[in-house]
């Protein structure tokens, strides 16, 4: 093999190769991957929460068994968060990604009520068990935030490069079934972990009537 004839080749082989890096070529997948990784981290924050459920409702049953139509509604919200699913290969679907947040926007919503009427049970915000789950779910309320936050930010990192220049570029010729992502929608408060009223946070005092 003559290895001098191949040289030139190769050079002109890595010569294109870096010239095409510089230009951007691999920048849509690349940030493509990154939106999926997110993707995945907000993912795993809402299984992290989703497996906090049962045992959370199981003990407010033991001290509020009269809340049941709460408690039902709590496990019927989770049990249709857990159904409605959605993969890395859906975010660029608006209509799956709005029912993947509406379900667990809904989730939020029924376990903020869920805690609000524990704040009635004396004996319950005292157990042990109790203030546990409370606080796992207060910094897994904290993980979705920041999880969602991290996911949008690589979204509108991605849509950017797609429809700029020179993404736009090669998004036109090489990367052509690359389609924008979805980002989360601001939900009215469903993902603010103050929702979850924990014990101890006295409640603002209202403001004198005026005469």
């Amino acid at each position: 093999m003559n290895i001098s004839k191949l040289l030139p080749k190769f050079l002109a082989v890595l010569g294109l190769s870096l010239a095409l890096a510089g230009c951007g070529v691999n920048d849509i997948p690349t940030k493509d991957q990154n939106v999926k990784a997110r993707f995945a981290d907000v993912q795993a924050a809402y299984q992290r929460r989703s497996d906090l459920i049962p045992n959370l409702v199981a003990t407010v049953q033991g001290y509020a068994a009269q809340e049941k139509s709460v408690l039902e509604g709590v496990t019927e919200a989770r049990a249709q968060a857990t159904k409605v699913t959605i993969d890395a290969s859906q975010i660029s679907d608006p209509a799956a990604v709005a029912k993947f947040q509406a379900a667990q926007d809904q989730l939020s919503g029924m376990l903020g009520h869920l805690l609000a009427i524990t704040e009635n049970y004396p004996d319950l915000k005292s157990n042990q068990n109790f203030l546990a789950l409370q606080s796992q779910l207060e910094g897994t309320e904290n993980r979705i935030e920041i999880a969602r936050r991290d996911y949008n930010s690589a979204v509108q990192d991605y849509n950017t490069e797609l429809v700029t220049v020179p993404g736009s570029l090669w998004a036109a010729t090489v990367y052509k079934s690359y389609k924008q992502a979805q980002p989360f929608q601001a939900s009215a408060g469903a993902q603010a972990a103050p929702v979850v009223s924990f014990p101890g946070a006295s409640a603002p005092t209202p403001a004198p009537a005026s005469p």
